[in-house]
Protein backbone atom coordinates (compact mmCIF):
# COMPACT_ATOMS: atom_id res chain seq x y z
CA UNK A 1 0.00 0.00 0.00
CA UNK A 2 1.36 3.46 -0.85
CA UNK A 3 1.74 5.87 2.07
CA UNK A 4 -1.03 8.36 2.72
CA UNK A 5 -0.19 12.08 2.42
CA UNK A 6 2.11 13.12 5.25
CA UNK A 7 2.74 9.52 6.35
CA UNK A 8 6.34 8.66 7.23
CA UNK A 9 7.84 5.60 5.56
CA UNK A 10 10.15 4.02 8.18
CA UNK A 11 12.30 2.48 5.46
CA UNK A 12 13.35 5.90 4.16
CA UNK A 13 14.60 7.13 7.55
CA UNK A 14 18.39 7.10 8.13
CA UNK A 15 20.13 4.98 10.79
CA UNK A 16 21.10 8.04 12.85
CA UNK A 17 19.29 10.41 15.14
CA UNK A 18 18.89 14.00 13.86
CA UNK A 19 20.14 16.62 16.28
CA UNK A 20 16.79 18.41 16.50
CA UNK A 21 13.11 17.94 15.75
CA UNK A 22 12.98 19.72 12.37
CA UNK A 23 11.36 17.51 9.74
CA UNK A 24 10.11 17.64 6.15
CA UNK A 25 6.31 17.67 6.21
CA UNK A 26 5.36 18.16 2.57
CA UNK A 27 6.72 18.12 -0.98
CA UNK A 28 4.84 19.26 -4.07
CA UNK A 29 5.36 20.50 -7.61
CA UNK A 30 4.02 23.81 -8.92
CA UNK A 31 3.82 24.45 -12.69
CA UNK A 32 3.37 27.94 -14.09
CA UNK A 33 4.05 29.71 -17.38
CA UNK A 34 4.02 33.51 -16.90
CA UNK A 35 6.19 33.97 -20.02
CA UNK A 36 4.47 31.19 -21.93
CA UNK A 37 7.30 28.77 -21.09
CA UNK A 38 6.27 26.01 -18.63
CA UNK A 39 8.35 26.24 -15.44
CA UNK A 40 8.34 23.56 -12.73
CA UNK A 41 9.18 24.49 -9.15
CA UNK A 42 9.27 22.16 -6.14
CA UNK A 43 8.26 23.37 -2.70
CA UNK A 44 9.50 21.49 0.38
CA UNK A 45 7.73 22.39 3.63
CA UNK A 46 9.00 21.70 7.13
CA UNK A 47 7.65 21.35 10.67
CA UNK A 48 8.95 24.84 11.42
CA UNK A 49 6.06 27.11 10.43
CA UNK A 50 7.13 29.40 7.59
CA UNK A 51 10.37 27.52 6.85
CA UNK A 52 10.24 26.06 3.35
CA UNK A 53 12.47 25.80 0.29
CA UNK A 54 12.06 26.18 -3.45
CA UNK A 55 13.89 24.28 -6.17
CA UNK A 56 13.93 24.34 -9.97
CA UNK A 57 12.65 21.17 -11.65
CA UNK A 58 11.97 22.65 -15.07
CA UNK A 59 11.87 20.18 -17.93
CA UNK A 60 9.67 22.31 -20.18
CA UNK A 61 8.99 19.64 -22.79
CA UNK A 62 7.76 17.04 -20.23
CA UNK A 63 6.53 19.15 -17.32
CA UNK A 64 3.53 16.89 -16.61
CA UNK A 65 5.83 13.91 -16.10
CA UNK A 66 8.16 15.82 -13.76
CA UNK A 67 5.28 17.14 -11.66
CA UNK A 68 3.78 13.65 -11.35
CA UNK A 69 7.16 12.19 -10.40
CA UNK A 70 7.60 14.79 -7.66
CA UNK A 71 4.10 14.41 -6.26
CA UNK A 72 3.64 10.65 -6.55
CA UNK A 73 7.10 9.12 -6.27
CA UNK A 74 9.87 11.41 -4.99
CA UNK A 75 8.00 13.62 -2.54
CA UNK A 76 6.72 10.86 -0.24
CA UNK A 77 10.29 9.59 0.30
CA UNK A 78 11.17 12.84 2.09
CA UNK A 79 8.36 12.99 4.64
CA UNK A 80 9.84 12.80 8.12
CA UNK A 81 13.41 13.38 6.98
CA UNK A 82 15.61 16.12 8.41
CA UNK A 83 16.17 18.70 5.63
CA UNK A 84 19.86 19.02 6.52
CA UNK A 85 20.63 15.51 5.21
CA UNK A 86 20.97 16.73 1.64
CA UNK A 87 23.67 14.32 0.47
CA UNK A 88 21.88 11.26 1.85
CA UNK A 89 18.48 12.34 0.52
CA UNK A 90 19.85 13.06 -2.94
CA UNK A 91 21.58 9.68 -3.09
CA UNK A 92 18.49 7.88 -1.81
CA UNK A 93 16.25 9.47 -4.45
CA UNK A 94 18.81 8.78 -7.18
CA UNK A 95 19.06 5.09 -6.27
CA UNK A 96 15.40 4.52 -5.39
CA UNK A 97 14.12 4.30 -8.97
CA UNK A 98 16.63 1.50 -9.72
CA UNK A 99 16.80 2.62 -13.38
CA UNK A 100 18.56 5.90 -12.78
CA UNK A 101 19.04 9.16 -14.59
CA UNK A 102 17.07 10.80 -17.37
CA UNK A 103 15.68 14.33 -17.43
CA UNK A 104 12.33 13.51 -15.79
CA UNK A 105 13.83 11.82 -12.72
CA UNK A 106 16.77 14.20 -12.52
CA UNK A 107 14.60 17.30 -12.69
CA UNK A 108 12.39 15.93 -9.93
CA UNK A 109 15.54 15.25 -7.92
CA UNK A 110 16.87 18.72 -8.71
CA UNK A 111 13.72 20.38 -7.43
CA UNK A 112 14.09 18.60 -4.11
CA UNK A 113 17.86 19.17 -3.94
CA UNK A 114 17.67 22.91 -4.61
CA UNK A 115 14.76 23.30 -2.17
CA UNK A 116 16.83 21.65 0.57
CA UNK A 117 19.72 24.05 -0.15
CA UNK A 118 17.24 26.93 0.04
CA UNK A 119 16.14 25.69 3.46
CA UNK A 120 19.78 25.34 4.55
CA UNK A 121 20.50 28.94 3.59
CA UNK A 122 17.39 30.21 5.36
CA UNK A 123 18.25 28.26 8.52
CA UNK A 124 21.77 29.71 8.49
CA UNK A 125 20.60 33.20 7.56
CA UNK A 126 23.00 33.12 4.59
CA UNK A 127 22.75 33.11 0.79
CA UNK A 128 23.62 29.72 -0.67
CA UNK A 129 26.84 30.97 -2.30
CA UNK A 130 28.21 31.60 1.20
CA UNK A 131 27.42 28.00 2.15
CA UNK A 132 29.57 26.98 -0.85
CA UNK A 133 32.58 28.90 0.45
CA UNK A 134 31.72 32.46 -0.48
CA UNK A 135 32.47 34.66 -3.44
CA UNK A 136 35.53 34.69 -5.65
CA UNK A 137 34.00 37.42 -7.87
CA UNK A 138 31.56 40.28 -7.41
CA UNK A 139 29.19 39.27 -10.21
CA UNK A 140 28.95 36.92 -13.18
CA UNK A 141 29.54 38.29 -16.71
CA UNK A 142 26.76 37.24 -19.08
CA UNK A 143 26.05 36.65 -22.72
CA UNK A 144 22.76 37.23 -24.50
CA UNK A 145 21.54 36.08 -27.91
CA UNK A 146 21.57 38.42 -30.90
CA UNK A 147 19.42 37.18 -33.76
CA UNK A 148 17.91 38.42 -36.99
CA UNK A 149 16.55 37.29 -40.31
CA UNK A 150 19.65 38.74 -42.02
CA UNK A 151 23.27 39.26 -41.08
CA UNK A 152 22.78 43.01 -40.77
CA UNK A 153 19.71 42.58 -38.58
CA UNK A 154 21.67 40.22 -36.31
CA UNK A 155 24.53 42.70 -35.98
CA UNK A 156 22.16 45.57 -35.25
CA UNK A 157 20.72 43.48 -32.41
CA UNK A 158 24.25 42.74 -31.18
CA UNK A 159 25.07 46.45 -31.14
CA UNK A 160 22.04 47.13 -28.95
CA UNK A 161 23.19 44.46 -26.51
CA UNK A 162 26.71 45.89 -26.44
CA UNK A 163 25.25 49.33 -25.71
CA UNK A 164 23.55 47.73 -22.67
CA UNK A 165 26.90 46.58 -21.34
CA UNK A 166 27.26 43.06 -22.74
CA UNK A 167 30.77 42.08 -23.81
CA UNK A 168 29.81 38.53 -24.79
CA UNK A 169 27.19 38.07 -27.52
CA UNK A 170 25.91 34.95 -29.26
CA UNK A 171 25.15 35.46 -32.96
CA UNK A 172 22.50 33.49 -34.87
CA UNK A 173 21.20 34.49 -38.30
CA UNK A 174 18.21 33.24 -40.27
CA UNK A 175 18.52 30.56 -42.91
CA UNK A 176 16.16 29.40 -45.66
CA UNK A 177 13.33 27.17 -44.41
CA UNK A 178 11.58 26.77 -41.05
CA UNK A 179 14.31 24.75 -39.38
CA UNK A 180 16.63 27.63 -38.50
CA UNK A 181 17.74 27.64 -34.86
CA UNK A 182 17.83 30.84 -32.83
CA UNK A 183 16.72 33.20 -35.63
CA UNK A 184 13.78 33.63 -38.00
CA UNK A 185 13.59 31.26 -40.94
CA UNK A 186 12.33 31.96 -44.45
CA UNK A 187 9.48 29.69 -45.63
CA UNK A 188 9.83 27.99 -48.99
CA UNK A 189 13.59 28.36 -49.05
CA UNK A 190 14.09 25.32 -51.30
CA UNK A 191 11.11 25.34 -53.71
CA UNK A 192 12.41 22.49 -55.86
CA UNK A 193 13.03 20.16 -52.91
CA UNK A 194 10.64 17.50 -51.53
CA UNK A 195 10.45 19.60 -48.35
CA UNK A 196 10.73 23.28 -49.40
CA UNK A 197 10.86 24.48 -45.80
CA UNK A 198 13.88 22.35 -44.92
CA UNK A 199 17.17 23.33 -43.28
CA UNK A 200 20.28 22.65 -45.39
CA UNK A 201 23.58 21.86 -43.68
CA UNK A 202 25.70 22.76 -46.72
CA UNK A 203 24.12 26.22 -46.92
CA UNK A 204 24.73 26.64 -43.18
CA UNK A 205 28.41 25.69 -43.47
CA UNK A 206 28.88 28.16 -46.34
CA UNK A 207 27.16 31.14 -44.78
CA UNK A 208 28.08 30.99 -41.09
CA UNK A 209 31.72 32.05 -41.59
CA UNK A 210 30.48 35.08 -43.54
CA UNK A 211 28.34 36.09 -40.55
CA UNK A 212 31.37 36.21 -38.27
CA UNK A 213 33.61 37.86 -40.83
CA UNK A 214 31.07 40.67 -41.10
CA UNK A 215 30.62 40.72 -37.32
CA UNK A 216 34.29 41.49 -36.74
CA UNK A 217 34.11 44.31 -39.29
CA UNK A 218 31.05 45.87 -37.65
CA UNK A 219 31.39 44.99 -33.96
CA UNK A 220 35.16 45.26 -33.61
CA UNK A 221 37.71 43.17 -31.79
CA UNK A 222 36.79 43.80 -28.14
CA UNK A 223 33.48 41.92 -28.03
CA UNK A 224 33.53 38.15 -27.44
CA UNK A 225 31.47 36.26 -30.04
CA UNK A 226 29.69 32.93 -29.54
CA UNK A 227 27.65 30.62 -31.76
CA UNK A 228 25.32 27.65 -31.19
CA UNK A 229 25.22 24.87 -33.80
CA UNK A 230 22.46 23.12 -31.79
CA UNK A 231 23.80 19.60 -32.35
CA UNK A 232 23.26 19.44 -36.12
CA UNK A 233 26.67 18.49 -37.53
CA UNK A 234 28.64 15.31 -38.03
CA UNK A 235 32.01 15.25 -36.27
CA UNK A 236 33.80 15.94 -39.57
CA UNK A 237 31.53 18.86 -40.45
CA UNK A 238 32.04 20.21 -36.93
CA UNK A 239 35.78 20.38 -37.56
CA UNK A 240 35.22 22.04 -40.95
CA UNK A 241 33.05 24.72 -39.33
CA UNK A 242 35.42 25.27 -36.42
CA UNK A 243 38.40 25.75 -38.75
CA UNK A 244 36.45 28.12 -40.98
CA UNK A 245 35.81 30.32 -37.92
CA UNK A 246 39.39 30.36 -36.63
CA UNK A 247 40.24 33.87 -37.84
CA UNK A 248 37.21 35.34 -36.09
CA UNK A 249 38.33 34.24 -32.60
CA UNK A 250 35.10 32.90 -31.12
CA UNK A 251 34.78 32.70 -27.35
CA UNK A 252 33.16 29.32 -27.90
CA UNK A 253 31.37 27.17 -30.46
CA UNK A 254 28.47 25.37 -28.82
CA UNK A 255 26.93 21.91 -29.25
CA UNK A 256 28.57 21.04 -32.55
CA UNK A 257 27.37 17.42 -32.50
CA UNK A 258 24.39 15.58 -31.05
CA UNK A 259 24.82 13.87 -27.66
CA UNK A 260 24.70 10.48 -29.39
CA UNK A 261 28.14 11.40 -30.76
CA UNK A 262 29.73 12.88 -27.64
CA UNK A 263 32.28 10.09 -27.70
CA UNK A 264 33.73 11.87 -30.74
CA UNK A 265 33.99 15.27 -29.02
CA UNK A 266 37.59 14.75 -27.85
CA UNK A 267 38.78 14.37 -31.45
CA UNK A 268 36.63 17.32 -32.57
CA UNK A 269 38.02 19.49 -29.81
CA UNK A 270 41.59 18.42 -30.58
CA UNK A 271 41.13 19.49 -34.20
CA UNK A 272 39.24 22.69 -33.42
CA UNK A 273 41.06 26.04 -33.24
CA UNK A 274 38.16 27.55 -31.26
CA UNK A 275 36.94 26.48 -27.78
CA UNK A 276 34.19 23.87 -27.70
CA UNK A 277 31.23 24.15 -25.29
CA UNK A 278 28.80 21.27 -24.75
CA UNK A 279 26.71 19.46 -22.19
CA UNK A 280 23.23 21.01 -22.05
CA UNK A 281 21.68 17.74 -23.27
CA UNK A 282 23.48 15.57 -20.74
CA UNK A 283 21.25 13.88 -18.17
CA UNK A 284 23.95 11.94 -16.33
CA UNK A 285 26.65 13.20 -13.99
CA UNK A 286 29.08 10.39 -14.96
CA UNK A 287 28.63 11.32 -18.64
CA UNK A 288 29.38 14.95 -17.85
CA UNK A 289 32.43 13.93 -15.83
CA UNK A 290 33.72 11.79 -18.70
CA UNK A 291 33.28 14.72 -21.07
CA UNK A 292 35.56 16.75 -18.82
CA UNK A 293 38.10 14.01 -18.06
CA UNK A 294 38.36 12.76 -21.66
CA UNK A 295 39.12 16.18 -23.11
CA UNK A 296 35.78 16.67 -24.88
CA UNK A 297 35.05 20.26 -23.80
CA UNK A 298 36.65 23.57 -23.01
CA UNK A 299 33.45 24.77 -21.33
CA UNK A 300 30.95 22.48 -19.59
CA UNK A 301 27.43 23.64 -20.26
CA UNK A 302 25.00 21.46 -18.36
CA UNK A 303 21.37 22.26 -17.62
CA UNK A 304 21.77 22.05 -13.83
CA UNK A 305 18.28 20.72 -13.12
CA UNK A 306 18.66 18.00 -15.79
CA UNK A 307 21.66 16.51 -13.96
CA UNK A 308 19.97 16.53 -10.55
CA UNK A 309 20.53 19.96 -9.02
CA UNK A 310 23.13 21.92 -7.10
CA UNK A 311 24.64 18.94 -5.27
CA UNK A 312 25.92 17.13 -8.40
CA UNK A 313 26.68 20.42 -10.18
CA UNK A 314 29.03 21.58 -7.42
CA UNK A 315 30.94 18.30 -7.76
CA UNK A 316 31.27 18.80 -11.52
CA UNK A 317 32.42 22.35 -10.80
CA UNK A 318 35.18 21.01 -8.57
CA UNK A 319 36.19 18.61 -11.35
CA UNK A 320 36.40 21.54 -13.75
CA UNK A 321 38.62 23.40 -11.28
CA UNK A 322 41.02 20.46 -11.21
CA UNK A 323 41.20 19.99 -14.98
CA UNK A 324 41.24 23.52 -16.38
CA UNK A 325 37.74 23.29 -17.88
CA UNK A 326 35.39 26.22 -17.32
CA UNK A 327 31.65 26.34 -16.63
CA UNK A 328 28.95 27.94 -18.80
CA UNK A 329 25.67 26.70 -17.33
CA UNK A 330 22.64 26.48 -19.62
CA UNK A 331 20.13 29.18 -18.67
CA UNK A 332 17.58 30.32 -21.29
CA UNK A 333 13.92 31.07 -20.54
CA UNK A 334 13.20 27.45 -19.62
CA UNK A 335 15.21 27.78 -16.42
CA UNK A 336 13.12 29.23 -13.60
CA UNK A 337 14.37 32.21 -11.56
CA UNK A 338 15.12 29.71 -8.79
CA UNK A 339 17.38 27.79 -11.18
CA UNK A 340 19.11 31.03 -12.20
CA UNK A 341 19.89 31.72 -8.54
CA UNK A 342 21.45 28.24 -8.29
CA UNK A 343 23.54 28.83 -11.42
CA UNK A 344 24.74 32.13 -10.00
CA UNK A 345 25.68 30.62 -6.65
CA UNK A 346 28.05 28.32 -8.54
CA UNK A 347 29.29 31.11 -10.83
CA UNK A 348 30.41 33.44 -8.06
CA UNK A 349 31.94 30.76 -5.84
CA UNK A 350 34.35 29.00 -8.24
CA UNK A 351 37.52 29.99 -10.12
CA UNK A 352 36.40 27.59 -12.90
CA UNK A 353 33.70 30.00 -14.05
CA UNK A 354 33.78 30.80 -17.77
CA UNK A 355 30.60 32.66 -18.73
CA UNK A 356 26.90 32.57 -17.85
CA UNK A 357 24.06 32.46 -20.36
CA UNK A 358 21.44 35.10 -19.57
CA UNK A 359 17.72 35.56 -20.00
CA UNK A 360 15.86 38.80 -19.31
CA UNK A 361 12.66 37.89 -17.48
CA UNK A 362 9.60 40.05 -18.24
CA UNK A 363 7.52 41.73 -15.58
CA UNK A 364 5.03 38.85 -15.31
CA UNK A 365 7.76 36.41 -14.29
CA UNK A 366 9.20 38.88 -11.78
CA UNK A 367 5.78 39.25 -10.19
CA UNK A 368 5.23 35.50 -9.91
CA UNK A 369 8.79 35.03 -8.60
CA UNK A 370 9.61 37.93 -6.24
CA UNK A 371 13.37 38.30 -5.99
CA UNK A 372 13.99 37.28 -9.63
CA UNK A 373 17.51 38.20 -10.69
CA UNK A 374 17.78 40.12 -13.97
CA UNK A 375 20.92 41.36 -15.76
CA UNK A 376 22.38 44.77 -14.97
CA UNK A 377 25.08 46.11 -17.29
CA UNK A 378 25.86 42.70 -18.74
CA UNK A 379 26.30 41.11 -15.30
CA UNK A 380 24.24 39.16 -12.79
CA UNK A 381 24.70 40.08 -9.14
CA UNK A 382 23.83 37.53 -6.44
CA UNK A 383 21.20 38.26 -3.83
CA UNK A 384 22.27 38.77 -0.22
CA UNK A 385 18.98 37.27 1.06
CA UNK A 386 19.09 33.90 2.85
CA UNK A 387 18.76 30.84 0.63
CA UNK A 388 18.11 31.64 -3.01
CA UNK A 389 16.45 34.95 -2.27
CA UNK A 390 13.65 34.00 -4.68
CA UNK A 391 10.05 33.37 -3.66
CA UNK A 392 6.93 32.12 -5.49
CA UNK A 393 3.52 33.77 -5.39
CA UNK A 394 1.32 30.73 -5.93
CA UNK A 395 -1.83 32.82 -6.30
CA UNK A 396 -0.32 34.68 -9.24
CA UNK A 397 1.33 31.52 -10.59
CA UNK A 398 -2.08 29.90 -10.94
CA UNK A 399 -3.10 32.62 -13.40
CA UNK A 400 -0.55 31.34 -15.92
CA UNK A 401 -1.35 27.68 -16.68
CA UNK A 402 1.11 25.88 -18.96
CA UNK A 403 0.37 24.73 -22.50
CA UNK A 404 1.56 21.29 -23.61
CA UNK A 405 3.60 20.61 -26.77
CA UNK A 406 4.82 24.14 -27.49
CA UNK A 407 8.40 22.97 -28.12
CA UNK A 408 7.36 19.76 -29.83
CA UNK A 409 5.36 21.65 -32.45
CA UNK A 410 8.56 23.40 -33.51
CA UNK A 411 10.91 20.45 -33.14
CA UNK A 412 8.77 18.17 -35.29
CA UNK A 413 9.12 20.60 -38.21
CA UNK A 414 12.92 20.62 -38.26
CA UNK A 415 13.72 18.64 -41.41
CA UNK A 416 16.23 18.84 -44.22
CA UNK A 417 15.14 19.73 -47.78
CA UNK A 418 14.92 16.02 -48.61
CA UNK A 419 12.40 15.58 -45.77
CA UNK A 420 14.66 13.80 -43.27
CA UNK A 421 14.30 14.78 -39.61
CA UNK A 422 17.10 16.89 -38.16
CA UNK A 423 18.06 17.29 -34.47
CA UNK A 424 16.16 20.40 -33.37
Amino acid sequence: MPPSPGQVMPETQPPWQPRDGLRVTGVRAIVTAPEGIPLVVVRVDTSDAGLYGLGCATFTQRFHAVAATVDEHVGPLLIGRHPADIEDIVRMIHLSSYWRGGPVLNNALSGVDMALWDIAGKRAGMPVHELLGGRVRAAAPLYLHAEGATVEATLEHAQRLMADGYRHVRLQTGQPGHGTYGAPGAPGGYPAAPHPDGWDVRHYLRTTPALFERARQVLGEEVELLHDVHSRLTPKDAVILARSLADHRLFFLEDVVAPEHYDRLPEVRAASPVPIAAGELLVSVPEAARLVLNGGVDLLRCHVSAIGGLTPARKLTALCELTGVRTAWHSPGDVSPVGVAANLALDVSTPAFGIQEAHVYPEAVCEVFPGTLNPVGGHLHPSSAPGWGVELDERLAARFPPVTHLHERWAARVRRPDGGLEPP
